[in-house]
């Protein structure tokens, strides 16, 4: 099965052998995708916490979806956590546009090796045009 995907790809600047793009998809088999913000804390564990933000990853708009999410914590202690997961479905908001739950536990990491656990939910929906 074939899907028309349309989007663009942005170089990132970096003039070494290693440098990166990013692909930025605007819509999905036709359909505009969006994207959500989210934002938080961790639980206390080893005597402190992280903060984590970051933008879920693009999916397609007005139909049944979930956003798949990756980014690291704050550095605290000396060291930080990677955040990854899949969101839970959309969940409408009253005055239109929807959210999404999140939850999971973060990488072991530290001089004490260690998790965090996490949860929230995402702000509103966000066109990624």
């Amino acid at each position: 099965m074939k899907i028309p995907v349309t989007g663009f790809v942005m170089d990132s600047g970096d003039d070494d052998d290693q440098h990166s793009h990013r692909l930025y998809i605007t819509s999905w088999n036709g359909i505009p995708v969006h994207v959500h913000a989210f934002s938080g804390v961790t639980s206390v564990n080893d005597g402190h916490s992280h903060e984590y933000a970051g933008w879920t990853a693009p999916a397609p708009s007005g139909v049944p979806h979930v956003h798949s999410y990756r980014t690291f914590t704050s550095v605290d202690h000396g060291h930080n956590h990677l955040i990854e997961g899949t969101t839970g479905p959309a969940i409408d908001l009253p005055g239109g546009g929807h959210y999404h739950l999140f939850e999971g536990y973060t990488t072991i990491d530290g001089s004490h090796p260690h998790s965090h656990a996490y949860r929230g939910r995402t702000g509103n929906e966000v066109s990624t045009l």
